[in-house]
């Protein structure tokens, strides 16, 4: 999930350089038919609410394959999962076999030293079968510490009789979307945005879309600070004075899906792991073709929207450690990639995958994977999700605490060059 700019240039856009091996077999069968891989593979899934039962029984399906394989679901809470494995690995007690991580937390457990590193292991299959941005993810100082799962990226959910009834078009820019929203409130009696106060990533389209970014890790230069931070948080703080959007300073996930599920607003930025959550809300579930998927709004420069999506990394302290290698290689599969594209539109990071007839007809993919491919790549340093705390603590202090957008980016600037000291960051 992210960016289309200059960070684009700049970011490592690390080419998977997987060891290919004598391993075969998008479902991860042969070699270890042959092998006889057994014992308890303990997997912590971090998908959300609407894709954890589909999951669930892909992973159990493990199971039918290996008859001596024991597998251990849990689900575990996207916001709980981070912290959750960092104290258990480091405490050497209660860690997963395998993880469902989010991209920027491989880089990080792999600085820790909490990660077995995959390269020449069987977990590796047809690596020249990833897509470039979503592999990039996965590399660390020249190592593999994780497969791709699912990519993914923002766009822009529409209610698309909500804005017909209005009389407007789907916004192509944060100014149309402002203008549009007086005509869609006097017409329709809705707000036009909700817009994710809570969560920083939601962030980054502002900040791409004026022309900046977070970082730059070659130069290892702090960036948010520079003119782009102060006209993003401006621009959020704008679109909530002004009434074209309603915001919240916690729990907008479920705020926000809800808002548009139930008609409240007529729009929502969001990826495609809410497609299934979205057509489940009164407006869309009788009515499935109601919901359009758009690119997100431009600012005054550009329009960006960040690289997301979801790896499967092995525990170093896995104590059935071919399993779980195998386990992953199977999660990761072309097979399983093509199941969930089919019962939740979630975009594959295999390349292959894209020409299955069930998967190119997919709308949501036909609009996704466009984007995806041009989304930008965030930067994969270990400190990289960290850098995420203080631009939501200067989020809520713009829309709800009267702090000057200004003021705000030069504070996440300074915390910025604080957590990255040790790299030299100026």
């Amino acid at each position: 999930m992210r960016r289309g700019n200059g960070f684009m240039l700049s970011a490592a856009v690390a080419v998977l350089a997987l060891t290919a091996t004598a391993c075969g077999g998008d479902g991860g069968d042969s070699s270890a038919a042959k092998g006889g891989v057994s014992g308890t593979v303990t997997y912590w899934d971090t998908s959300n609410d609407a894709e954890k039962g589909t999951y669930k029984k892909i992973a159990e399906d493990f199971e039918k394959r290996h008859p001596k394989v024991d597998v251990k679901y849990v689900h575990v809470n996207f916001g709980d999962a981070n912290q959750k494995f960092k104290n258990a690995a480091g405490g050497n007690s209660g860690a997963p076999d395998v993880m469902r991580t989010e991209v920027a937390w491989v880089a990080d457990f792999a600085n820790l030293g909490y990660l077995a590193p995959l390269d020449g292991t069987p977990a590796i299959d047809k690596p020249s079968d990833y897509i470039k941005n979503a592999a990039g993810s996965t590399r660390f100082k020249g190592r593999t510490y994780a497969l791709p799962q699912v990519t993914d990226t923002l766009g822009l959910f529409y209610n698309k009789k909500m804005l017909k009834e209005a009389g407007v078009e789907v916004p192509k820019s944060f100014d149309e979307l402002k203008k549009s929203a007086k005509k869609i409130k006097s017409r329709t009696g809705k707000t036009a945005l909700y817009l994710r106060g809570d969560d920083p990533y939601w962030f980054l389209p502002y900040l791409y879309g004026e022309g900046g970014d977070l970082v730059d890790p070659t130069a290892k230069k702090v960036t948010v600070d520079d003119g782009p931070g102060a006209k993003a948080f401006a621009r959020m703080k704008d679109l909530v004075d002004s009434k074209a959007a309603v915001t919240d300073s916690s729990d907008g996930q479920e705020n926000g899906l809800k808002a548009f599920q139930d008609g409240d607003v007529a729009m929502i930025v969001d990826g495609p792991w809410d497609i299934a959550g979205a057509l489940q809300g009164k407006e869309f579930k009788d009515d499935k073709d109601n919901l359009g998927v758009a690119p997100v709004p431009a600012g005054s420069k550009d329009r960006g929207s960040p690289q997301g999506g979801w790896n499967l990394s092995v525990y170093a302290g896995s104590k059935n450690l071919r399993t779980a290698q195998e386990f992953a290689k199977y999660m990761s599969s072309a097979e399983v990639q093509q199941r969930t594209t089919e019962e939740l539109s979630l975009l594959p990071t295999r390349r292959s995958v894209y020409d299955e007839p069930s998967v190119a007809k997919n709308a949501m993919v036909e609009f996704f994977k466009p984007a995806v491919d041009n989304a930008v790549q965030r930067p994969w340093i270990a400190e990289g999700n960290s850098l995420f705390e203080p631009v939501r603590g200067q989020m809520d202090a713009v829309l709800t605490g009267g702090r000057s957008p200004k003021e705000a980016a030069g504070k996440v600037g300074d915390e910025f060059r604080k957590l990255l000291k040790d790299e030299n960051y100026k």
